[in-house]
């Protein structure tokens, strides 16, 4: 049986297979058309999805949208028409999106994939929640779902048993934790649905010095939710997420790419503190409620790795599980999963220990890349002597493009599409920021070690192999490896296993043979701007045009 779920039209558009309860292939839009947060159709991750099964769109047993359309649009409608007519330019801007492909999208998946069944349509947070719970290794646990809004919902809470998943409470639009931190993001001068985590990096060099004054746009009530005080936000009817008001309490808005100040960076930190009071009420309310002792989350709030990392520390949950692709991309494997177990009955038969569901490239198709563009080589027959070389580049503080197997799926690079470097060398952040990321230096980077060695560099409580726990280094531990311990101490770990992916673990114990440290940085390899690479010819683009020393694909390797 192969199920195929579907999610676009807002950003983040994704494709996913699932057969016989498994998923078996998953990626984002972006990584094929090259535009980052692409929302359009996901026709090339569809196509991927299908050759990757073996099967045509005629084939397929079910597809799944990830969210109601005629329901959003119905409170798109309703929205505009409480705001008239403060709302008229954002009104006709996005009325022809709706009429043309959104509201067609039944259409428009038949005509695309030539499938000819039924379509199911659940509810945008449903398919977050499944999407959390279903692959999850739990086999009961409470369910958060929190994001800037779907249909009417901006945050949910319930609880998934077996192969069900029931969700008990919503908080609806405009109340939204999502839109509060993009607001702010947006006023910070960065990028809506796209530069929220900077602003969470950011958030580190700074005090909450406003943290009463920003408080006072939410009322939090017993039960951890919440209601935003309208006056200060413009999203109901404007593109300029804040309002006048919100100008006036906080000053001017900072223009993108000019200079960051103080109190950029501490408006930054009393956001990310407020926001993670909030969530940590919330946790707390919904351990309560359902007695559960696990947490499966979803939704582009799950992302933020600070709060996680409270939730864990204070909420009285003993693991949680966030699902790697938590944005809108994992709806496509939310509803993809709830039609196969929930609507279908069918029990669960998978959990997503990683996140390698992603196009992959064989030695022989990466060879003739590279000889039909006359690009020179190393070609190592011996696993032992490529890591040996590549650890021996690393310690010597080169860079490398590390492109190997399929590549992950979801926001974050955990060993098949990542850019590896020396931790122990303090300015290698420094370096990676300027030379090959062209990004803000405030930007920290991760580490990246093996499953056994973790508890000896970092103070984890759980695996974490989709880098969604910040964890703090361990005192004795920080001068080692400087460039991934950031400024308040911590680090966004990722922790590694042979089984999930044994090339990146042999690498990681082939440099501690020369370093006797078993961490490395762990970057995603693309530049500012771009979305992760995906084909050779991507990795290839991304290497000549940074300063990346080595790119590692497959067993060969190219020099500058």
């Amino acid at each position: 049986m192969h199920i195929l779920g579907i999610s676009c039209h807002y950003h983040d558009a994704a494709a996913c297979l699932v057969k016989d309860g498994k998923v078996i292939a998953a990626a984002e839009e972006e990584r094929f058309t090259r535009k980052k947060h692409d929302h359009q159709f996901p026709e090339n991750a569809i196509k991927y999805c299908l050759k990757h099964g073996g099967i045509t769109g005629k084939e397929l047993d079910y597809v799944g949208f990830y969210e109601k359309p005629v329901l959003k649009f119905s409170r798109m409608l309703e929205t505009h028409i409480d705001t008239f007519p403060r709302s008229i330019e954002q009104f006709t801007r996005a009325v022809p999106a709706w009429l043309t492909e959104k509201l067609r999208i039944k259409s428009i998946i038949h005509e695309k994939t030539g499938y000819k069944g039924e379509i199911f349509f659940i509810k945008h947070h449903l398919s977050h929640a499944a999407s959390a719970f279903l692959p999850s290794p739990f086999s009961e646990s409470a369910i958060i779902t929190w994001d800037a809004v779907g249909e009417w919902t901006t945050t949910a809470y319930g609880t998934g048993k077996g192969n069900k998943v029931k969700m008990t409470k919503e908080l609806q639009f405009p109340n939204s934790i999502g839109m509060l931190y993009s607001t702010v993001t947006a006023f910070l001068g960065f990028k809506v649905n796209s530069d929220e985590y900077k602003v969470m990096g950011l958030a580190s060099y700074g005090t909450p010095k406003y943290y009463d004054k920003l408080k006072k746009l939410v009322v939090q009530l017993e039960d951890g939710s919440i209601k935003l005080d309208t006056e200060y936000f413009a999203y109901e009817y404007s593109f300029r997420m804040y309002s006048s008001k919100f100008v006036r309490e906080f000053g001017k808005p900072r223009k993108p790419e000019t200079e960051i100040t103080q109190y950029h960076i501490d408006l930054a930190a009393s956001l990310q503190k407020l926001t993670e009071d909030m969530m940590v009420n919330i946790a707390k309310h919904v351990r309560k409620e359902t007695g559960q002792k696990k947490l499966c989350m979803a939704g582009g709030v799950a992302l933020n790795v600070v709060a996680n990392k409270r939730i864990l520390d204070e909420s009285g949950f003993e693991r949680i599980y966030v699902q790697p692709a938590s944005s809108d991309a994992g709806g496509a494997l939310g509803i993809a999963m709830y039609i196969y177990n929930s609507m279908l009955d069918n029990p669960r038969n998978y959990v997503m220990t990683n996140a390698y569901l992603g196009p992959e490239y064989s030695d022989d198709e990466i060879k003739r890349y590279l000889d039909s563009n006359s690009i020179k080589y190393e070609e190592y027959e011996k696993e032992e002597d490529l890591l040996r070389e590549t650890a021996r580049l690393i310690h010597e503080n080169r860079i490398i493009g590390w492109f190997q197997g399929r590549m992950e799926y979801g926001p974050r690079a955990l060993g098949a599409r990542s850019i590896i470097a020396n931790p122990c060398n303090p300015e290698m952040k420094d370096i990676l920021n300027s030379k090959v990321k062209h990004r803000e230096d405030f930007r920290p980077f991760a580490p990246v070690t093996t499953e056994e060695d973790a508890k000896k560099y970092f103070k984890v409580k759980q695996p974490d192999p989709f880098m969604v726990l910040l964890v703090d280094v361990k005192k004795d531990k920080m001068k080692l490896i400087p460039s991934v311990t950031h400024v308040d101490g911590t680090g966004r770990l990722q922790t590694t296993t042979e089984k999930d992916n044994p090339r990146y673990y042999r690498l990681i114990k082939t440099f501690k043979n020369l370093s006797k440290v078993p961490v490395l940085i762990n970057t995603s390899f693309n530049i500012r701007g771009e979305p992760i690479v995906c084909s050779p010819n991507d990795a290839y683009r991304c290497f000549k045009g940074t300063g990346i020393d080595v790119l590692v694909m497959g067993r060969f390797i190219i020099k500058k």
